[in-house]
């Protein structure tokens, strides 16, 4: 007898006949995928956690309004999308000063390099000072993997303004991080 892997597809035509496994598949397949992506967006793990669980609840309620299965992967990304813009929404937005106290860490490398833990941190701290858009699209991209038009479907905007944020948000990386490339010397 030989099995072949059950596809998504599958998976979503037998939830929405309720089979409530068949979805547990579908979480397990991409609750990570979907937990990193909250995390690198809302920044703490117990938000990333919460939100997590309300995108796989919406996306059980709502999935039979996925009209084609094919997509949803990009579908899942945009609940993931709205549900951390409806929580940086309830928050109470800080001060520029009280952001940079909270995240920033400056990156000052010394001349016998740059340890992996210390790099993850440079990352981490440049990622933290791009806009909210140009961060999104980053972690997309990079983190996630997703094509520019699947990008485009998540983030509610045209494929123009995808490639301009990530433009933008790479050469502000690029400046950020260029001191780790040169070992601290500018």
């Amino acid at each position: 007898m030989i099995f072949r892997p059950v596809e998504d597809g599958d998976l979503i035509e037998r939830a929405r006949r309720g089979d409530v496994d068949a979805f547990n598949l579908l979480v397990s397949r991409w609750e990570k995928r979907v937990y990193n992506y909250l995390l690198r967006l809302v920044g703490n793990r117990e938000d990333a956690l919460d939100v997590c669980q309300d995108v796989f609840l919406k996306a059980y309620q709502n999935l039979r309004k996925l009209d084609d299965p094919a997509r949803f992967a990009a579908w899942l990304f945009r609940i993931a999308h709205n549900e951390a813009h409806s929580l940086f929404r309830k928050r109470r937005p800080e001060s520029a000063e009280e952001s940079e106290q909270a995240t920033g860490m400056a990156v000052a490398v010394g001349g016998a390099g740059i340890l992996p833990l210390e790099l993850s941190l440079a990352v981490a701290s440049a990622l933290e000072r791009l806009t909210a858009e140009q961060r999104e699209a980053v972690v997309l991209k990079v983190y996630q993997g997703f094509k520019f038009e699947e990008m485009a479907e998540i983030l509610g905007c045209p494929v123009s303004t995808v490639k301009s944020r990530l433009y933008t948000a790479f050469g502000i990386l690029k400046t950020r991080l260029s001191p780790i490339e040169s070992g601290g010397k500018r």
